[in-house]
């Protein structure tokens, strides 16, 4: 049996791919996406793209590059401020928007990419993968009722965890939790003493009086 050529490094794990064979693989899927910036870092792969460019980038992803494996999709939630959490440390160089990821991956080998778009907050639209990846379609629901999203062609685009009358997106950092106006982000965690410790010297004085007084 002889093996098949490959124009890409495949291994079992991308972690096992040498970094600069990775880093050769993600610039050439980035010149097949068409796509803006890419990165190799830490044995992940991750593709951007222009938002117009998203369902494209996809479908060439799935034909042209053998990525026809879809993993999930969801959002980031960049804010200056936050109701929940820690801001960021670069706080004031910041850029507000959210960035909508989709994990894609080969079924013949261990490629695989991480695509990226970003999404202004004033106008959180972007093109539904469903068309390419019916698989999509229950994560652009979720991103849609957690973070606000709102994607272009989908069949349904509806509620699967709240009510239709709920208010806000949960997974928004400006959004407020009940459970943060009771007790304030991160939360005191209260701590006792482990058995082995043993009782303290008040209470060991206390227990002697009270042998004494039977």
């Amino acid at each position: 049996m002889t093996d098949s050529p490959s124009d890409t490094p495949e291994t079992e794990e991308n972690e096992a791919v040498e970094p600069d064979a990775l880093a050769q693989w993600a610039e050439q899927l980035a010149g097949t996406l068409d796509a803006e910036a890419w990165s190799a870092d830490h044995g992940t792969v991750q593709i951007t793209v222009d938002r117009t460019a998203w369902r494209d980038a996809a479908t060439k992803a799935r034909d042209k590059a053998g990525l026809n494996f879809f993993s999930w999709l969801s959002a980031t939630d960049w804010s200056r401020e936050v109701t929940v959490g820690e801001p960021a440390s670069d706080v004031e160089d910041l850029e507000e928007r959210f960035d909508v990821q989709c994990r894609l991956s080969s079924v013949a080998n261990a490629n695989g990419a991480i695509l990226v778009a970003s999404v202004p907050k004033d106008d959180p639209v972007i093109d539904s993968l469903v068309t390419v990846f019916g698989g999509a379609a229950w994560h652009e629901r979720e991103a849609a009722e957690m973070f606000g999203l709102r994607f272009t062609g989908h069949p349904h685009l509806v509620n699967i965890y709240l009510p239709d009358e709920f208010e806000g997106h949960p997974l928004r950092k400006s959004f407020p939790l009940l459970a943060r106006e009771v007790k304030p982000w991160p939360g005191t965690v209260d701590v006792e003493g482990m058995p082995e410790d043993g009782p303290s010297t008040e209470n060991t004085e206390a227990a002697a009086v009270e042998r004494g007084a039977e």
